[in-house]
């Protein structure tokens, strides 16, 4: 922001007396809270500041050179009353009354040395030091405008230097007063007031007109307000830099704390510039707009040099969120007790385009990292806390239950949450890669449960495959209408996962199955050493857990084990055996009927709706016990009608086991099964026999 530059004269006034006017100037103040100095408040009044007489060597000068009037052309001073009061800063209103108290009569000086000078400017008595320094200058103008230095040009180089390094001493204690007005818990009014009566009186006396003639710096502007705001620059940089900062091995939380005090203490900076500082200078100064812009500075480098470092997650979201809801907000710059004078509408961007864009990949990528480690922290979860320990699932709704969706979704929800915070782009970003990572972490837990169940025969496994089954489906819903995301891919990769589970449970169900059905017709099952619902008793170890899974799956399985049972059970009817006795026919009869009866009872108990099952192992018990060999072609013809897609070979196999002859079978088959094997009708969905393996029976005719 420029500052208005202040009005000043064509002509300097002469620090002496002139025409009898005394001159008005505000006082010379110190501070010494600043500098350690112990020194009143108020040093001293005009009296002090330009008591300067004219040495003799000047007397003599001017009687020598009075005829030619060269003198009293470049005779250079300081201000008079009357130019003062036309070019100087107006003060503010309640600092007045600390102006009016200062003796303003001026007393006559005499030029100082440069140490007595350096030595004012080290005591802070600013203007009387300017005085002399500007005494100082002006005689080497003139002199050298005389020729004076003509047959001497290193006295004059001298003297050059000896000036500018005296208004830069002045420059420094500028800067040093302006970089200590925040460091005391007061204000020194006074001394900042003396501060703007200094500057406006170098502008006066230096008004900016171009180069000054020759090489040197003599009678150029010193541009001390620009010095001024500098300071303010470095003192805002030095306050940003002096918050405590630990390092991350000293504390885990070392951003958000630092950033937290960051916030504080410029609060409070920016708080005592407008009840304090502001009042102590003119209104063109812009006090407050200047600090701003400042600390703005300090605060975009200082943050510009922490995105640097290797930041983690935390680290990397504590710095977004500060700069994208923290800085501007009521929190910090927009707190209502700085307003109106702190304003944030015309500040640039805290982080350039550049190093925000970058934060923001680093933190995409950390959230992709933090994402694998919560997908994995939940899988292992499931293994040690369920599976190792065989915890049953909770039952919702007459469903088995999992938290593994609630966990997958809340994890994205807050990410999306805390990413959208910061930015639109940034939460569409971290739901992209939270589903990327969705979408390689489910195979990954298929192939960890697949595993588990491999090394070990648990009882857990069904109701584990049930939950599991149940809230990939609840996943997909819940993707589906809170996030409101296309779960295509999703749904292809579950659908794999849940195909993988089925056969995994099917292969299951077969192992323990496939003992006791071998067992049919042979000695101990004919004569039931084995009891009759002990192949019911392990179907059901995998049917019930399907009432508590989620329809339609849960019906679709309980169909397949029905038929499975039912299938299986004729596969091993009607292999070849040895001829059986009427006795033994009987028997195994009622047996087959009694265990068709518990097999059916308990999956129509369980929920199958597979009623068409029913009646085919006791029409094959029918077939197998009927005495009267003339019924039994009744009985195929109710078998062959209830499942039209049963064969020629199926019928022979049965019976075969009823122990009739060749011819015999061949003309109950002629009279009792009238579809031809070549032409299949339509039997739908409904197919018993069709896929039962008859090239075992063919071979045995």
């Amino acid at each position: 922001m420029k500052l208005s530059p202040t009005t000043v004269a064509s002509e300097p006034a002469s620090p002496t007396k002139s025409e009898g006017k005394e001159m008005e100037v505000a006082p010379e103040l110190g501070s010494p809270t600043l500098h350690g100095e112990n020194i009143g408040l108020l040093e001293r009044g005009l009296k002090t500041m330009l008591s300067i007489r004219k040495s003799k060597r000047s007397l003599k000068k001017e009687k020598e050179q009075e005829g030619t009037g060269t003198l009293r052309k470049k005779r250079l001073s300081f201000l008079s009353s009357k130019n003062y009061e036309e070019n100087k800063t107006t003060v503010p209103n309640d600092l007045e009354e600390v102006v009016d108290t200062i003796e303003t009569e001026p007393i006559e000086g005499k030029p100082l040395s440069v140490m007595e000078i350096n030595e004012l400017i080290q005591k802070q008595k600013l203007l009387e030091a300017f005085a002399s320094i500007k005494y100082m200058e002006d005689e080497t103008i003139a002199e050298r405008d005389a020729d004076k230095y003509k047959d001497n040009p290193q006295e004059f180089v001298r003297k050059t230097k000896d000036v500018d390094l005296l208004y830069n001493s002045i420059k420094d204690m500028i800067q040093s007063i302006v970089v200590g007005t925040l460091e005391h818990p007061t204000v020194e009014e006074a001394t900042l007031a003396s501060l703007v009566t200094l500057i406006a009186r170098e502008e006066a006396a230096h008004p900016n007109v171009g180069s000054a003639p020759g090489s040197d710096l003599l009678g150029s502007p010193r541009r001390w307000r620009e010095e001024w705001r500098e300071a303010i620059n470095e003192s805002a940089r030095k306050r940003v830099l002096r918050v405590p900062l630990a390092s991350k091995e000293e504390e885990s939380s070392w951003l958000d704390i630092h950033l937290c005090f960051l916030q504080k203490h410029l609060s409070e900076d920016l708080l005592k510039i407008k009840l304090s500082v502001k009042k102590c200078y003119p209104e063109e100064y812009q006090v407050c707009d200047i600090y701003v812009e400042a600390f703005h500075k300090a605060i975009a480098s200082h943050l510009q040099d922490l995105s640097q470092r290797v930041l983690e997650f935390n680290e990397l979201y504590s710095l977004l969120d500060w700069v994208a809801n923290t800085y501007r907000s009521e929190l910090f710059l927009g707190h209502p007790d700085l307003k109106p004078e702190v304003k944030t509408e015309n500040l640039s961007l805290l982080l350039t385009p550049a190093d925000w864009d970058r934060l923001k990949n680093d933190y995409i990528t950390s959230v992709k990292g933090k994402i694998k480690s919560y997908f994995g922290n939940i899988l292992r979860l499931e293994v040690t806390e369920k599976w190792e320990k065989e915890v049953h699932p909770e039952v919702e709704d007459n469903l088995y239950h999992s938290s593994l969706s609630f966990d997958i979704q809340t994890i994205i929800g807050e990410h999306m949450k805390i990413s959208g915070a910061i930015s639109k782009s940034l939460k569409a970003k971290t739901l992209e890669l939270c589903l990327a990572e969705l979408h390689e972490f489910i195979p990954r837990f298929g192939e960890e449960f697949m595993e588990w169940n491999a090394a070990r025969d648990s009882p857990m496994f069904m109701p584990y495959f049930a939950a599991y089954t149940n809230i990939f489906h609840h996943l997909v819903s819940g993707l589906e209408t809170v996030f409101n995301v296309n779960t295509e891919e999703l749904q292809k990769i579950l659908a794999s996962l849940t195909k993988n589970f089925r056969t995994m449970f099917l292969n299951k169900l077969r192992t323990k199955t496939q003992p006791l059905l071998k067992k049919i017709l042979t000695k101990d099952w004919i004569w039931a050493m084995e009891k009759p619902d002990s192949l019911a008793a392990v179907v059901s170890q995998f049917s019930k857990h399907l009432q508590h899974t989620r329809q339609p799956l849960g019906q679709e399985l309980l169909r397949h084990v029905h038929k499975y049972v039912v299938r299986e059970y004729i596969v091993q009817v009607i292999k070849p055996r040895r001829k059986m006795n009427r006795e033994t026919r009987q028997q195994v009869s009622e047996r087959m009927s009694q265990e068709a009866k518990i097999l059916n009872k308990v999956l129509i108990d369980q929920g199958s709706d597979s009623d068409w099952l029913l009646p085919a192992l006791n029409h094959i018990a029918n077939i197998i016990g009927e005495k009267k060999k003339d019924r039994i072609k009744e009985h195929v013809k109710e078998l062959s009608q209830d499942y039209p897609d049963i064969r020629k070979e199926h019928i022979l196999g049965i019976l075969m086991l009823r122990g009739l002859g060749y011819t015999r079978r061949a003309a109950i088959f002629r009279q009792s099964f009238h579809c031809a094997p070549e032409c299949p009708d339509s039997r739908g969905e409904n197919t018993l026999f069709d896929e039962i393996d008859v090239s075992a029976v063919i071979s045995c005719f």
